[in-house]
């Protein structure tokens, strides 16, 4: 998950993630993509990527295609949803206390 989530923490990487989640895509149309950036820099993203295990890499011939693996997220999804259930429980309890002491305080006032 570390790596996971690592490889993520970057605006390029996360943008191939996107160029790839749906279709298979050369190396070559990657790179296209940033014309800003070197290739060996873009070739470096995706050995990244590659390493966390967030994409497969096909071979043929001298070319490379890669495509999204959705479960090298699933750890880090099943992590970050943990996280955002157990934030939206606290808010939801906290809500309640209040909506309780609210209410409580009316029907105290409604009977003087």
């Amino acid at each position: 998950m570390d790596d996971a989530l690592r490889a993520v923490a970057d605006p390029t990487r996360r943008a191939i993630l996107v160029l790839v989640r749906d279709r298979e895509v050369s190396a070559g149309e990657i790179a296209e993509r940033f014309p800003e950036m070197s290739r060996p820099a873009v070739s470096q993203h995706l050995r990244t990527l590659t390493a966390a295990r967030l994409v497969d890499v096909r071979r043929a011939g001298n070319r490379r295609f890669y495509r999204l693996r959705p479960e090298g997220l699933a750890e880090a999804v099943t992590f970050l949803e943990t996280m955002w259930s157990t934030s939206l429980s606290r808010l939801q309890h906290e809500a309640e206390r209040e909506e309780h002491a609210h209410t409580g305080d009316q029907d105290v006032k409604g009977s003087l």
